[in-house]
């Protein structure tokens, strides 16, 4: 840098100064281009997709980006052609929560699509979706990581027909190997003899059409664990908040469909250093053990004696109100529109 000795310089003369007021006041906004890529959803409003790991408010984040950068426009994406223009533009940014496309009866993931033409985008690619959406492999990638998690199975009905055949003892926790939103989990997803497991076991073939992860059942608290990573060096922040939920007619706390679907939970800031440090610990060697990039979430459970274990991760956080957003509200103090400046900063600052 060169810093001129402004002492020895004149003062210059300026001419025709416009008064200080608040409508003279231009702000000068940073020369990128960002796309807003989205979707068509057939269904009702914010309805489920699965190509979608993100529901984003587009005209809302449209808004917000265009205080900052100079050319941001929204771009539904409808056919193959429409992505090959989109990489013909160029931009600076994608900002988009859509996972992949299914054109000409293939699948085409966008991120790592993009990183082909060398295009910034937020979010991990598809090596790391995959890594988090199997929960048998995502608990694999622990184990292998020395990274704790509940000893677990994987079944499907009719593979264990005797109790004592079972390698895990109960209580268990039963749920899809797949499939976000705690879909598949009930008041039936914590089991203590075998009838319930059978019954459970067959109730998430027939309805999710998934087999079921079976886990030892971790009868702590739970909480969630915000993931930011650094836009200048790299490093990961976490952002940990304790989940409560209240005891069902079977006096359990399930963090079950229902209740994230009514909003029945809430969510506090951990107070506790120690219990902060070992969840912040955790949740950053889970998401370097995925490979997860620029933001994400890990889901942790306490056992019965307060030891953390890794339960699930989502790398496609919602950025709405679901627990990524609030942990970054309650740990940063962060505002919506603070957050989704830091994810588009963090998206054109990777490499």
């Amino acid at each position: 840098m060169i810093i001129k000795d402004i002492a020895k310089q004149g003062i210059p003369e300026i001419g025709n100064i416009l008064p200080l007021k608040k409508d003279n006041i231009i702000p000068i906004k940073i020369s990128k281009t960002i796309e807003i890529v989205v979707v068509p959803n057939l269904g009702e409003v914010n309805s489920h997709q699965d190509n979608v790991g993100i529901i984003l408010e587009e005209k809302n984040v449209l808004r917000i980006l265009s205080k900052r950068y100079k050319n941001v426009l929204i771009t539904e994406i409808n056919s193959e052609e429409d992505l090959e223009a989109l990489v013909k533009r160029k931009p600076d940014l994608v900002f988009s929560g859509v996972k992949y496309f299914f054109f000409n009866n293939r699948k085409i993931w966008l991120n790592d699509y993009l990183e082909m033409f060398e295009i910034l985008y937020i979010a991990s690619s598809k090596a790391a979706l995959d890594n988090e959406s199997d929960k048998n492999r995502a608990k694999k990638i622990m184990q292998k990581n020395n990274i704790r998690t509940a000893d677990f199975f994987i079944t499907n009905p009719g593979e264990y027909l005797t109790e004592s055949s079972i390698p895990i003892k109960f209580p268990l926790f039963i749920k899809p190997v797949t499939g976000g939103d705690s879909r598949g989990v009930d008041r039936n997803s914590i089991v203590f003899n075998f009838e319930d497991f059978t019954s459970k076991v067959l109730d998430i073939k027939t309805k999710q059409n998934s087999p079921s992860l079976v886990e030892t059942y971790l009868a702590g608290k739970e909480y969630s664990v915000g993931i930011f990573e650094d836009s200048i060096d790299g490093t990961l922040r976490a952002m940990p908040i304790e989940i409560i939920v209240k005891k069902n007619v079977d006096g359990h706390c399930i963090l079950d469909f229902n209740v994230k679907k009514n909003d029945e939970e809430s969510v506090i800031l951990v107070s506790d250093i120690v219990v902060f440090d070992k969840l912040s610990k955790l949740a950053k060697d889970s998401f370097k053990a995925l490979g997860g990039k620029s933001l994400g979430r890990i889901d942790i459970k306490m056992d019965h004696i307060g030891v953390p274990h890794f339960i699930e991760a989502n790398l496609m956080p919602g950025l709405r109100k679901g627990y990524f957003y609030r942990s970054c509200v309650l740990n940063l103090d962060m505002s919506y529109e603070e957050m989704i400046f830091s994810i588009a900063n963090t998206g054109l600052s990777s490499h």
